[in-house]
């Protein structure tokens, strides 16, 4: 009898130990237990409460600057509920995109401490005149005195993080510490923000948060999401479908080797470049090297993974500078790095904070994930989103996160709309699984992970009354299956417009008007928004958003 194959784990995903439910029906209602969980909910909503304002008679300033969007705020703090923007308010950028509007992005401070999960964003039209303004605020704030002072020390607090995640020896990158204001269970703490990176078995990208009076460990989740002149010739390679694949790659010299040819692409200008390395088959990053073969042609059954991570990431690269004019991740030129052959029969890719990663696949759910164009497209996403809106990787905010990822990889790979059929093994597809995700009809695939399926029917949800809910340490809070619900929505709007709008209205919405919290009316408002900038208020665009949210239960 032929053995049922289940998914190890998604694309940017980790797999999170938690107990599936039981049925407690049986036992007594605590009504202390009730009040406590309501008193929560309700601060907890106090604590990051969403606005949207509209003008109609819209204010005209003399510029579009920080100060001015100051200015409009303290004279409207009745229509925001942000009470002493001047005091409360800190500039994080100011950004002026292609339709001449500018765009002013604060976060909510307490002595110039940053509170997390509260940003503003006033938008200023071409004409100076403020048109809308968004974001989350903690209002239990303005009741609360916070106290702001740090009682250990940034040393403390990492030790006490890294300790928390059972951190390795070897770290990816240093670990970094931010003093922030962290609304968590009916308290605003005061606590140092710490991320910390490592790969192996179980890599984590750990944002964890540690009480700045006392040490102790608040909250924490798993954010991964998962002087020499350089001359960039042409090379060539073959992928792992065996399709030939022209490549962009750089002859070096190495000591005591000769010439090589690298997988190392210069040729895009205001680009530091792109870059594909070889982890060697293990979690060891001391192995690790640029890529590099004796030719420059790159053939053989090993190169076949790395061709392809090189290929894809040129190809994501250029269709996010000629349609969204993005120049890198960052917008401003970053390296793109991708590292390939991580671990053994590694079930995953994933987008660390740094890089791109690809494992080979155990050969019977996955072949090597560098294989889909749409998997480096999702990933690479990630890489963006970190730099835009950077979604909290938790909830609706973590499922938004996951479903941008997805869309803006079937918009890249446009040939479906599907995720992950490229990196199916044999096996897999003979067992009925050719896909891990569908945006034009969630329901036909199955959750494969049993943890995650429990809180649902078992296939993926396409409305919100098919909605997961999961608690923080089973897949974030249900990042990688609630997100198809929005997928859906993308879909559908799609349809109405096409690939190009919709990735027009979609990038708009992360580049200008989601914030870190955003939940998933938030992301209904933002596009609405986005299309209604970039078409006209009231447009067939705008309706087309409208109709697709309607259809999925998000308002």
């Amino acid at each position: 009898m032929k053995k049922k194959l289940l998914a190890p784990v998604l694309l940017s995903s980790a797999l999170l130990v938690g107990s599936i439910p039981v049925n407690v029906l049986a036992q007594p209602i605590d009504s202390s237990k009730v009040s406590s969980v309501q008193a929560s909910k309700e601060w907890n909503e106090k604590a990051s409460v969403p606005f949207f304002v509209k003008e109609r008679s819209a204010e005209k300033f003399s510029s579009s600057s920080s100060s001015d969007a100051l200015t409009y705020l303290k004279k409207n703090q009745g229509k925001t509920g942000i009470i002493n923007p001047d005091k409360n308010l800190k500039v994080k950028s100011v950004q002026k995109d292609e339709l001449g509007m500018t765009h002013v992005r604060f976060t909510q401070a307490i002595n110039g401490i940053p509170v997390e999960g509260s940003e503003v964003i006033t938008h200023f039209n071409k004409n100076n005149e403020v048109v809308t303004v968004n974001g989350r605020t903690n209002q239990t704030l303005a009741v609360e005195e916070v106290d702001t002072t740090a009682s250990i020390s940034r040393e403390a607090a990492l030790q006490s993080a890294l300790s928390s995640v059972n951190a390795p020896e070897e770290l990816t990158y240093d670990p970094t510490a931010e003093l922030v204001v962290y609304p968590f269970e009916k308290n605003n703490h005061t606590a140092y923000k710490v991320n910390v990176n490592f790969m192996g078995e179980e890599p984590g990208n750990w944002f964890v948060y540690v009480d700045a009076k006392s040490g102790k460990v608040i909250d924490k989740f798993n954010g991964l999401m998962h002087a020499e002149e350089n001359k960039t010739q042409t090379g060539s390679g073959k992928g792992v479908h065996g399709e030939h694949r022209k490549l962009h790659i750089t002859r070096v010299k190495e000591e005591n080797s000769g010439t090589k040819f690298a997988l190392a692409d210069y040729s895009h200008e205001n680009l530091e470049g792109i870059f594909t390395y070889d982890a060697t088959a293990d979690w060891d990053s001391s192995n690790d090297a640029l890529y590099t073969g004796n030719s420059a042609s790159f053939i053989s059954d090993y190169d076949r993974a790395a061709v392809d991570a090189h290929y894809n990431s040129e190809k994501v690269y250029e269709y996010y500078l000629n349609q969204h004019g993005r120049n890198s991740l960052d917008g401003e030129g970053m390296a793109i790095n991708s590292y390939v052959h991580m671990g053994v029969d590694y079930n995953n890719a994933f987008w660390n904070g740094r890089y791109m990663a690809y494992g080979d696949g155990d050969g019977e759910f996955f072949i090597p994930l560098s294989a889909g164009l749409d998997v480096a497209a999702h990933e690479m996403t990630h890489g963006v989103i970190s730099h835009t809106a950077n979604l909290a990787y938790r909830n609706q905010s973590g499922a938004l996160n996951e479903s941008f990822a997805d869309v803006f990889g079937a918009l890249v790979d446009d040939s479906d709309w599907e995720m992950g059929e490229d990196i199916m093994a044999p096996a897999a597809k003979a067992d009925g699984v050719t896909r891990l995700r569908s945006l034009s009809d969630p329901n036909s695939v199955v959750v494969s992970n049993p943890q995650r399926a429990a809180y649902g029917s078992g296939v993926y949800p396409a409305h919100m009354d098919e909605f997961y809910n999961m608690p923080l340490n089973v897949d974030n809070g249900g990042v990688h299956v609630n997100s198809s619900i929005t997928n859906h929505a993308a879909y559908l709007i799609g349809q109405e417009l096409g690939r190009e709008k919709l990735g027009k209205i979609y990038y708009r919405a992360l580049s200008v008007y989601l914030t870190s919290n955003s939940n998933f009316s938030d992301a209904r408002q933002a596009l609405v928004q986005s299309a209604s900038d970039l078409y006209g208020e009231g447009s067939a665009e705008e309706t087309a958003v409208n109709t697709g949210f309607d259809a999925v239960g998000i308002y």
